[in-house]
């Protein structure tokens, strides 16, 4: 039997973000455990379940786009744990926030940054 979007969505928000995106979804549960669903079954059951980018990739993306779009915090910071996870290494990932400077601007990239050395801090490799 096909698995549901949201059993699909689960495995994928399990394999690039752990424990911390989990964490995302269970603290909506008393509030708008619709929206959690939401974002398991159409960010990460339809999403990113498609095969064209890695989940490296897919993370950068991601990135790049809540520092342009600012104000989503905290989620750079799941994403950068998620990047992480999927094994992007942490010189890449810091090449990829100097790369947002021209676009997105200083400010946002050395939130970004310190968000990273948040991460960096609790961060421990598989």
């Amino acid at each position: 039997m096909e698995p549901t979007r949201f059993e699909r969505g689960l495995v994928k928000l399990r394999e690039i973000d752990g424990p911390g995106g989990e964490g995302v979804i269970r603290s909506l549960e008393d509030i708008a455990p619709d929206l959690g669903r939401y974002i398991v079954e159409f960010a990460f059951g339809d999403i990113y379940s498609r095969g064209e980018l890695t989940f490296q990739e897919r993370e950068l993306v991601t990135i790049a786009g809540l520092l342009a779009a600012g104000g989503c915090e905290p989620q750079p910071e799941v994403h950068l744990h998620g990047a992480l996870n999927t094994g992007l290494p942490p010189e890449k990932l810091a090449e990829a926030l100097m790369q947002c400077v021209p676009c997105v601007g200083l400010p946002r990239v050395l939130n970004a940054v310190f968000a990273a050395k948040r991460v960096l801090k609790e961060w421990e490799p598989a």
